[in-house]
């Protein structure tokens, strides 16, 4: 970014001056790159791995999804962990793990191998952004938290970048196993980098601690309000991270007709634009908010605009290219409004088990979305069905799941705590 994070300094209690924030923001921000690129790089790397191991629709779905389920099975233990013991030690604790499962893929001889590595990796880098988020609660001012927020999806969508073209240059010169040497290498930077300069947690002053709630998830399951927005965690928001980091890919390759350069050329324009969403969101959010352009408001108007997007990608079949999917991102991307929103309606005791819950919802989901549509293709292509009809097909489906969640969340009447509605 060639602007400052512009957080400005505060005499807050707990909350950190604009120069501290921006170092935090930087070195939080190098570990979520290293997340969202060994996230994303199954789909570059999907035609390499299905010819070496000769993998199935389905199986390539399992394959991305167990990145997804292994980040899921540490949300819940994740959230009280965060809570307690603060970002920075918990966060080095599980990126640790996030070098050995890189250093394990790296090694696989087999499709089990593969599968377990890369669950492995999903729980490794399952708190490069939970952990921010939960320092930020309490560290940032809502407005400057909003920002931070977008801004650190934006560096996502720069690690997805990375997982594109730079990944489908890099396989002929290293091979694909070398490659995850490198993501240990630069995950390790990222350790080094939150270890000097991440404050540590510090404890309550007994004033807050008398006011705060006993942490809990029973509160957190409990509010109408998780529930509203969990609705839409499911399949609106983890399905466009399902599509984003796997089927876009295939989609191209085996629908539009590209070959694997250009897919991976196309993967490499529509995570350019949800760099560029990613970056307009962070400077404009705090003036929607200040104009009542709240989350619920921008959520309620986006996801139907994403989904009439699919629906028409799903209709033009072979006639959609990367930019069909890269307007489908853009306009999911109203989604990136849901994590901060849900943290801030709960007091900052329980932003890491509220975020940390809602994070789970979100990732079960992309699991559920990447594994089901390739079953789905595959269980299409058995009855008969040609390859565009049958993708045509399992999306549609998984339209119909995305229309029924948005009508939950649109059913339920429920708005943030007002002591903690984003200003």
């Amino acid at each position: 970014m060639s602007t400052p994070l512009p957080l400005e300094a505060s005499t807050a209690p707990g909350q950190l001056a604009r120069r501290a924030g921006i170092i935090v923001f930087l070195a939080f921000a190098a570990a979520y790159f290293c997340s969202t690129l060994v996230r994303a790089i199954t789909a570059t790397l999907s035609p390499v791995l299905t010819q070496e191991f000769s993998l199935h629709a389905g199986d390539l779905g399992l394959l991305a999804g167990g990145y997804f389920l292994g980040f899921a099975a540490t949300q819940l233990p994740l959230g009280t962990w965060l809570d307690r013991f603060g970002p920075k030690r918990v966060i080095l604790c599980f990126l640790a793990l996030a070098v050995l499962a890189c250093l394990a893929f790296s090694m696989a001889t087999g499709f089990v191998g593969l599968l377990a590595a890369r669950v492995m990796m999903g729980a490794g880098v399952s708190a490069c952004l939970m952990a921010p988020l939960t320092g930020y609660r309490r560290w940032f001012d809502a407005g400057t938290l909003l920002r931070a927020n977008s801004w650190m999806l934006m560096t996502g969508s720069l690690g997805m970048l990375a997982s594109t073209l730079p990944v489908q240059w890099l396989v002929p010169l290293t091979g694909w196993r070398p490659l995850f040497w490198i993501l240990a290498a630069l995950i390790l930077l990222a350790m080094a980098l939150i270890a000097w300069t991440v404050p540590a947690w510090k404890a309550m002053s007994p004033e807050e601690a008398s006011s705060a709630p006993a942490p809990s998830y029973s509160l957190v399951w409990k509010s109408r309000y998780f529930r509203k927005m969990g609705a839409i965690a499911i399949f609106n928001y983890g399905g466009v991270l399902a599509i984003q980091t796997l089927w876009a890919g295939p989609w191209m390759v085996k629908v539009a007709g590209y070959t694997p350069l250009e897919a991976a050329t196309g993967l490499f324009w529509i995570n350019a634009s949800m760099l560029v969403t990613f970056w307009a969101w962070g400077l404009v959010n705090p003036w929607l908010s200040q104009h009542g352009w709240h989350a619920n408001r921008l959520l309620t108007w986006g996801v139907p605009l994403s989904m009439a997007v699919l629906a028409v990608n799903i209709a033009a079949g072979s006639d959609t290219g990367w930019a069909g999917w890269a307007l489908f991102c853009v306009f999911a991307s109203v989604m990136g409004l849901a994590q901060p929103a849900v943290g801030m309606a709960f007091p900052a005791a329980l932003a890491g088990r509220a975020l940390s819950a809602y994070n789970l919802l979100i990732f079960a989901g992309v699991f559920v979305s990447q594994w089901g549509i390739g079953l789905a293709i595959d269980a299409f292509s058995a009855f008969g069905f040609s390859v565009v009809a049958s993708f045509q097909a399992a999306l549609g489906v998984f339209l119909c799941c995305c229309l029924a969640s948005y009508a939950y969340f649109c059913s339920v009447k429920a708005d943030p705590t007002p002591d903690n509605r984003p200003q």
